[in-house]
């Protein structure tokens, strides 16, 4: 155990031979996925790293392999105590010698983990941020990575992104890291993982925990297998809407995600006691609860004994459970960052899956009061806290433009985080105008010009062909007289007030508010009566996101004239001024909903020409059955078994030996040894009943 902390191979066959061994032996991978080799390679070669990869494009192999190849102890520093338990199960599964450390264990298991740790019994152990300025941890490392000590080769830091203030999860605690690895005796390899990053959080991972000169790898952040939904509606129309839909999904699982513990209690008793007839367990989780009530939820919901979730964003992170069929958000979250990485926990196996967002005005009024609210006080400095608040506000304008396209989704998720490339490889349409600015996909304030592509939707023939909006007709409306009578009003104001007064005094609305500012006098009161107030206000918010009308930040956000405004205003110009929107008429093309498992089961079975007894979709759910026995003999969740991948390899390849199983995707020696017999048995059986 206290040989050279890290083995370093020369890039030769040799080299090559050795990594994919450790891929199959243990993981059962012939090879690894986009990005992944280059990442093990600069790890092995002793270069610090900095990985960009999607939810489910595998960021965990990329720090694994190398440790399970190197000797000595790999630090793993993630702020998620359930990716933990999660991922030291997983590698105890695979033959690995993995271990945790953080405050779910006493003080006494703590003891045991260091005195093990130190006696070279681990290969990777994973700790909290905070753990590192313990100064017995710190004494422990420092020791481990001293000379004569077990070696301590490599940090690897989950969730980097946290490390930045321009991200969407600063967290203060990550800026310890640096200091941690600056006071070890020898530095070990950093290399750093998040699933979410724009470039100038990118930079900021780097300059902040010290890489140097880091192989930075960005895989894309395009997830194929997700459809994006976006449906505006009233909050009593959201429970209706996810209740009938979790109904009509009764055999597959799935998330709700709610912005506060209050909402997720309601609608969860909801969904419980309309949902219990056909035999759906609902299971809730947030801050709120006791440590046992959350742990107990949260393995029903991964166990599959209660297939949905209803949760604040506190659950989820790291929550390996590759069989999540969809997301469905009740209510709008902060950023683009976070939304994406909470809807991309739905088919991490690769499977199609849904992702819907339900979202309205009082959204981001909730979301306004969280930013004035939660900003932290005590690590940061008054002039950070204004900053972090700023931030935050810039990454919810972004969130509310998402909400407002009529563009392409996933268009606008892949030029938010700058991921160009994959626009032209799948096909997305590239010509419609930018929805967030060049500058803002470097993660820079979005200029009030910037276009929302709100006037420039893609079409099922241009478009990605798997989001609302592209499965959406449009048809274009002139609101010209509504366009000049807003700005004429924002203008005659001063920029005072807020979107919905507005709307109002356009409308003509005779409201208490509207006498005490005399605003029945304004020009343009009442001038568009026939309107109805929530289509103007629509008006104003496309107003706003092509540059013509400004909202300013904060809680109590007002609307003043935009960069563009002079344009419509002008008296030599207002005659050939015109201002149309795209109105929703029809749906041209039904989003098909996530399929099956064993809907895949049988399409695989179709495109195989070879003979087989029986039917693949048969057998797939006599495996599923024999997985699920496995999972509670060994007390641990089905996927970590196997994945539905697995099931459907098996039932394609129909292996009748060892070496025949090991031939599928996703078995690896030690669960060769551990389920092999069984899964062997259950496939000859199902054979020999159907010949």
């Amino acid at each position: 155990m206290r040989a050279n902390p890290r083995i370093r191979f020369g890039r030769h066959r040799g080299f090559v031979e050795a990594t994919k061994d450790i891929l199959k032996r243990y993981f059962g991978y012939d090879s690894f996925r986009p990005g992944q080799e280059r990442m093990v390679d600069a790890i092995l070669a002793g270069r610090d790293a900095l990985g960009v990869m999607p939810t489910g494009a595998g960021k965990s192999i990329c720090y694994q392999v190398p440790a399970l190849m190197m000797q000595g102890l790999t630090l793993v520093v993630s702020p998620l105590v359930s990716l933990m338990g999660d991922q030291v199960r997983a590698l105890k599964e695979v033959g690995a010698r993995p271990s945790y450390l953080n405050s779910s264990l006493t003080p006494a298991q703590q003891n045991t983990v260091l005195k093990r740790a130190s006696e070279g019994w681990y290969q990777i152990m994973y700790v909290a941020p905070e753990r590192l300025a313990d100064e017995r941890f710190l004494a422990f490392a420092q020791a481990a990575a001293a000379p004569g000590g077990i070696g301590l080769p490599l940090v690897a830091v989950d969730e980097a992104h946290c490390v930045s203030q321009w991200g969407q999860d600063f967290r203060p605690s990550y800026l310890q890291i640096a200091e941690f690895i600056a006071a070890l005796p020898a530095r070990p390899v950093v290399a750093a993982f998040t699933a979410t990053a724009t470039e100038r959080v990118r930079d900021d991972i780097v300059q902040m925990l010290g890489l140097r000169s880091p192989q930075t790898v960005v895989t894309g952040f395009d997830r194929a297998n997700l459809s994006f939904n976006v449906q505006e509606m009233g909050d009593k129309a959201k429970a209706a809407w996810i209740r009938d839909y979790a109904a009509s999904h009764a055999d597959e699982s799935g998330i709700v995600y709610c912005a506060t513990r209050k909402a997720v209690d309601e609608l969860a008793f909801d969904l419980g006691r309309t949902l219990a007839p056909q035999g759906i367990r609902v299971a809730r989780y947030h801050a709120g609860m006791s440590t046992d009530e959350r742990t107990a939820e949260q393995a029903a919901f991964i166990a599959d004994a209660a297939p949905l979730m209803v949760a604040t964003n506190a659950f989820g992170m790291g929550i390996d459970k590759p069989n999540v069929r969809y997301v469905i958000h009740h209510n709008v979250p902060e950023s683009i960052e976070a939304y994406y990485q909470e809807a991309g926990r739905a088919g991490r196996d690769g499977d199609p899956a849904a992702c819907y967002l339900l979202w309205n005005g009082h959204d981001f009024g909730l979301r306004r009061y969280f930013i004035e609210r939660d900003v932290p006080e005590d690590a940061l400095s008054a002039e950070e806290r204004a900053f972090t608040r700023q931030n935050r506000y810039r990454l919810l304008a972004q969130m509310e433009g998402y909400c407002q396209t009529t563009g392409c989704l996933r268009e606008y998720i892949l030029r938010y985080f700058g991921d160009e490339g994959a626009l032209g490889v799948k096909g997305v349409a590239t010509g419609s105008a930018d929805p967030i600015g060049a500058g803002a996909a470097a993660g820079s304030p979005v200029p009030v010009s910037a276009t929302l592509a709100i006037g420039g939707a893609a079409s099922s023939e241009t478009g990605c062909g798997n989001c609302s909006n592209c499965l959406t007709r449009y048809e274009v409306e002139d609101v010209t007289d509504i366009a000049l009578a807003a700005m004429r009003l924002v203008s005659a104001t001063g920029g005072r007030f807020g979107k919905a007064l507005i709307a109002e005094v356009l409308h003509g609305a005779n409201t208490e508010k509207i006498r005490q500012f005399h605003l029945d006098d304004a020009p343009g009161y009442g001038v568009v009566a026939e309107v109805s107030i929530k289509r103007i206000k629509d008006v104003l918010d496309q107003l706003v996101g092509r540059g013509y009308l400004a909202q300013s930040q904060g809680r109590f956000p007002v609307v003043g004239l935009g960069s563009h405004a002079g344009e419509a205003l002008d008296p030599q110009r207002v005659s050939g001024f015109s201002f149309t929107v795209k109105k929703r008429a029809s749906q041209s093309v039904s989003a098909s909903r996530a399929r099956r498992a064993v809907d895949l089961v049988r399409e695989e079975a179709a495109l195989d020409a070879r003979p087989r007894v029986g039917d693949d979709a048969e057998l797939f759910d006599e495996l599923r059955s024999l997985r699920r026995k496995l999972a509670d003999e060994h007390n641990v969740p089905a996927y970590i078994i196997c994945s539905d991948a697995t099931l459907r390899g098996l039932c394609r390849k129909r292996p009748a030996t060892r070496e025949d199983l090991l031939e599928v995707t996703g078995i690896g020696e030690k669960k060769a040894d551990a389920y092999g017999e069984a899964f062997l048995a259950a496939i000859a059986e199902y054979e020999a009943s159907v010949r």
